[in-house]
């Protein structure tokens, strides 16, 4: 089996998606996901590494049933992808500003009960990570160069912020979610397209 046929989409879609390309600045955490810096100054994250990662995060997901799973996402160029994965998915998302308290305080209207997270951006999505430290359930979070991984159960390297690149992400996750856990077969594509997922 060649490299190309073990990735969960072709090199070339990834990098047509930019899921690769991260920011000028690096953090200690995110340094063994970097693959090189560019000339312009940009970093360069390891399309391996962001593969073998969301392979990971899918398999960890979709041992938990959709309702036990919450995703957060504040950046607007997520919200289309996350939307859509809950949708297909069944899995309650959380597109916006997520204010402190949603999974610890009962009293609340928005209160959800929560066994795992995911969160697009680990720094504007703070709210929802301590939430979730509070109560001792894992977080698995996309994180650019620039992200601070502490606090993280498991780091998914990617470019957070592009809208093709969460399209990608969200699309790739929704699949293996669901053959995980045996919504499509294993050989079975979902019924959207990663466009789908894009915002416009």
């Amino acid at each position: 089996m060649s490299e190309e046929e073990k990735l969960l989409i072709s090199t070339k879609h990834y990098l047509k998606a930019g899921i690769h390309i991260g920011t000028k600045f690096r953090t200690k955490y995110m340094e063994k996901f970097i693959y090189k810096t560019r000339s312009d100054g940009l970093s360069v994250l390891n399309l391996k590494k962001i593969d073998e990662r969301l392979g990971i995060a899918s398999k960890f997901l979709s041992q938990y049933a959709p309702e036990d799973v919450f995703i957060v996402c504040r950046r607007e160029n997520g919200w289309k992808a996350v939307k859509l994965m809950g949708k297909m998915t069944g899995i309650r998302v959380f597109a916006g500003r997520y204010p402190p308290g949603i999974l610890t305080n009962p009293n609340l209207d928005k209160y959800i009960e929560a066994k795992v997270i995911l969160v697009v951006d680990s720094w504007p999505d703070r709210n929802a990570i301590n939430d979730a430290i509070k109560l001792g359930i894992p977080v698995i979070a996309l994180c650019d160069t620039n992200n601070q991984a502490n606090n993280i159960d498991l780091v998914v390297p990617c470019n957070n912020k592009g809208k093709k690149s969460l399209g990608t992400v969200f699309y790739l996750l929704t699949r293996e979610y669901m053959r995980g856990r045996g919504m499509i077969s294993e050989t079975k594509d979902i019924e959207a397209e990663i466009d789908d997922f894009t915002e416009e």
